[in-house]
């Protein structure tokens, strides 16, 4: 069977979550070809989706944004005995909550034991009872989830160009039943097959020899559950994880006071609520969580100096909500423009922002003055307006922004807020003797930090619209980015834009020649 060639059934896109579903097997499930019954699920009260009966194992993928991406991968298998499926609260919500921290998502659905009746915790939680005579009745079927495991992490590995992940950096964690599966496909599978680390989260642990066979090579493995789990199942993970640290593989384990089995990614207001962030600081340690494609300003910096960074940045915007302080030492150093030299300011957010990274010389030999800052919106370039281009004394001034604005990074978007804004900063530059060029929003699809954001695309043409009848009613220039670089969704293409908003440098190459076009034009040169 060649993997790369099994054919996408079913594919899910929506604004929140890149997401497709595939199957397995291009056709019936070896091992399970006389199965004639049908998958069922039953949604919670909690909105959890329990599923049963599963014949036709599959795979739910979440590919994290480019721009986050760390080229590592995790196997996800939901929890249940084998009989039922936990799919949202040990599966989907999972792959969400790794998708954004960069790591490529794969929930599987694999092959469980057949229920009878239409009451599958009733009929379950009668065999609970007796956990000998359910190993008994569960072991053949543990085969055929591990081989769906298996066939999984061929797959990913198969496809690693595909999603752009390193083929040694994946991983398999699994819940309750499924972090037995986790187990049980680590200690079956040849290379090809076997999990590059492992995190076990409160799972049933068998007592079989073959636990102790622990390889030399390394093999990460974290382990959480809370001690009052109400199966029982703190001790023997206690000593799993004894037997991985004596080992001498890189070991980790959280036993919660409280939280019972089968949390999750449930909110309880206890501590348990926050094991995933003790994951993911375990795979960064591990380094696990290293971006693919860092940004410009994040190159040749360790995990340690960017989040110092972050954290000064958050501390900056308590008291510095405009980031005056950006521009400050450099406005003072560039002083007045020299004599015969004309000066044009640029000023927005990351486009601009990061246009002055990318082409330094582009801005240096035309006396372009590069004054973006990330992440802002029109509100911030407002208040800072004065210093960062007034003081300036620059002949012209070129503004960008408003595409923040619609992400909603500092509230919520009111376009005629955001362009009353534009209103202001024209009167000021106008009342000091300077031209203004008012460049178009960029093109964009989506945001990567804002996913939750929709209809995108029509929100930033209307907000074009608006910004081009005030260039009119001001008589100032129009600069049009946006019906020169937007592709067929009205978004920005890959290569036009990695993540879909921050422009490269073969994007960069396209606005430059505008650019320089319309402020000539403008300075009547």
């Amino acid at each position: 069977m060649i993997l790369k060639k099994i054919a996408f059934l079913l594919f899910i896109s929506t604004f929140v979550f890149a997401q497709k579903t595939i199957n397995l097997y291009p056709s019936t499930a070896p091992g399970s070809e006389s199965w004639n019954w049908r998958e069922s699920e039953i949604k919670m009260p909690d909105g959890n989706t329990i599923a049963y009966n599963v014949v036709i194992p599959t795979l739910s993928i979440y590919l994290p944004d480019k721009n986050k991406a760390t080229g590592t991968a995790m196997l996800i298998a939901p929890g249940g005995a084998f009989h039922i499926l936990s799919m949202d609260s040990e599966g989907h919500a999972v792959a969400k909550m790794l998708q954004a921290k960069g790591v490529a998502s794969f929930v599987l659905k694999y092959r469980l034991v057949q229920l009878k009746t239409d009451n599958p915790f009733g009929e379950l939680g009668g065999k609970m009872k007796d956990f000998k005579k359910l190993d008994e009745e569960n072991a053949p079927v543990i085969e055929l989830a591990i081989k769906d495991a298996q066939t999984a992490l061929k797959y990913i590995r198969d496809n690693a160009t595909e999603f752009e992940i390193n083929s040694d950096k994946v991983g398999m964690m699994g819940f309750s039943a499924g972090g037995t599966l986790t187990l049980g496909t680590f200690y079956a599978s040849s290379q090809e097959t076997k999990p590059n680390f492992i995190a076990p989260i409160y799972p049933y642990v068998p007592a079989v020899d073959y636990l102790k066979n622990i390889p030399k090579e390394k093999y990460p493995i974290f382990i959480a559950l809370a001690d009052n789990d109400n199966l029982g199942f703190a001790p023997a993970n206690a000593q799993l994880y004894l037997d991985w640290h004596n080992a001498g593989q890189a070991s980790e384990m959280h036993i919660y006071e409280k939280g019972l089995h089968g949390f999750g990614m449930k909110k309880n207001k206890i501590p348990t609520d926050t094991w995933h962030e003790r994951l993911t600081d375990w795979m960064k340690l591990q380094g696990y969580l290293k971006k693919k494609h860092p940004q410009p300003w994040e190159v040749g910096k360790t995990d340690e100096q960017l989040e110092a960074e972050a954290k000064k940045n958050a501390e900056r915007e308590q008291r510095d909500w405009t980031n005056l302080g950006r521009y400050r030492d450099a406005n003072a150093k560039i002083g007045a423009p020299k004599s015969g030299k004309t000066r044009v300011v640029l000023t927005g957010d990351s486009i601009t922002d990061g246009w002055a990274y990318a082409s330094p010389d582009f801005f240096e030999k035309n006396n372009y003055v590069g004054r973006g800052i990330s992440g802002q919106t029109s509100p911030q370039t407002l208040l800072r307006f004065r210093q960062d281009v007034i003081d300036l004394k620059p002949k012209a001034v070129v503004i960008n922004i408003g595409i923040n604005d619609i992400a909603e990074n500092t509230g919520d978007y009111m376009p005629e807020f955001t362009l009353g804004n534009y209103r202001s900063m024209i009167e000021i530059a106008k009342a000091n003797n300077i031209k203004v060029i008012l460049a178009s929003v960029l093109p964009a699809y989506q945001f990567p930090w804002r996913m939750e954001i929709t209809d995108v695309p029509a929100k930033v043409i209307a907000l074009n619209e608006g910004i081009k009848k005030l260039a009119k009613e001001y008589n100032v220039t129009y600069l049009d980015y946006f019906n020169a670089l937007k592709d067929e969704r009205n978004g920005l293409s890959k290569e036009m834009a990695g993540d879909g908003v921050h422009p490269t440098k073969e994007c960069y190459a396209i606005m430059e020649k505008m650019v320089k076009g319309a402020i000539d034009k403008t300075l009547g040169k």
